[in-house]
């Protein structure tokens, strides 16, 4: 069962990224009728929220948009920062969102950020530990059992990790309609762009748990044996 649900969802995953890169292609060629850039734009949200120690920066490559709070800086992916699209609006006010999330304490984000630590060491060793508790089940199902409880942090984290996109997405999509930066047409559009990317945090989050159940269903069928 939890193969046929991890295939299921493999299939969802890449349909949706398929889904994302066509919308993101699609609105990145409609222009934003007030002429802003992603960078004037992420500029002028942190402004309005009174966050003057982040940085907007240039990143290389498509859809590498992401907001770091280890050395506050919004980083905006070529296609974005320069871009005067309602796709390029969507995507800075978004990490603009994390931003201010950031600067308030939001609650989530602290949550997230404080298992960051942990999970660093998780990724690093789960993996190693799963595959040789896979070999080793048959004698003992002490490192299998060690391994799924590793990744049962990793599917921890990237299901906190929705509240906290959702939530950077309707600051965005709010604080781009107050300030006119967007009118009535382009919001939809802004708003199908970051729900299709919302959506690829929830089919990872969804493939984490069907590989976790996955590993916990080898374990207990190691056991019972």
């Amino acid at each position: 069962m939890a193969i046929i649900l991890m295939i299921v969802i493999f299939g969802a995953s890449a349909l949706v990224q398929w889904r994302l890169r066509s919308k993101f292609a699609k609105y990145s060629e409609v222009g934003l009728q007030n002429g802003m850039s992603g960078k004037e734009i992420a500029e002028h949200m942190l402004a309005d929220y009174g966050i003057t120690d982040v940085r907007v920066i240039s990143t290389e490559g498509q859809l590498t948009d992401h907001y770091n709070p280890a050395d506050k800086t919004v980083n905006l992916s070529e296609g974005v920062y320069a871009s005067r699209s309602v796709a390029a609006a969507a995507v800075a006010a978004h990490e603009c969102g994390h931003a201010v999330q950031h600067a308030t304490a939001y609650g989530m984000l602290k949550f997230r950020s404080a298992m960051v630590p942990a999970l660093s060491v998780a990724s690093r060793y789960m993996q190693w530990i799963i595959l040789i508790g896979i070999f080793a089940l048959q004698t003992t199902p002490i490192p299998l059992a060690i391994g799924v409880a590793l990744f049962a942090l990793t599917t921890l984290f990237s299901f906190i990790t929705l509240p906290v996109e959702f939530d950077a997405s309707r600051r965005a999509l709010a604080w781009i309609d107050k300030n006119g930066v967007v009118n009535t047409q382009e919001h939809e559009m802004a708003k199908d762009a970051l729900k299709w990317a919302a959506l690829t945090y929830v089919v990872a989050a969804l493939g984490s748990l069907a590989t976790l159940l996955y590993y916990a269903s080898m374990l207990l069928g190691g056991r019972r044996e």
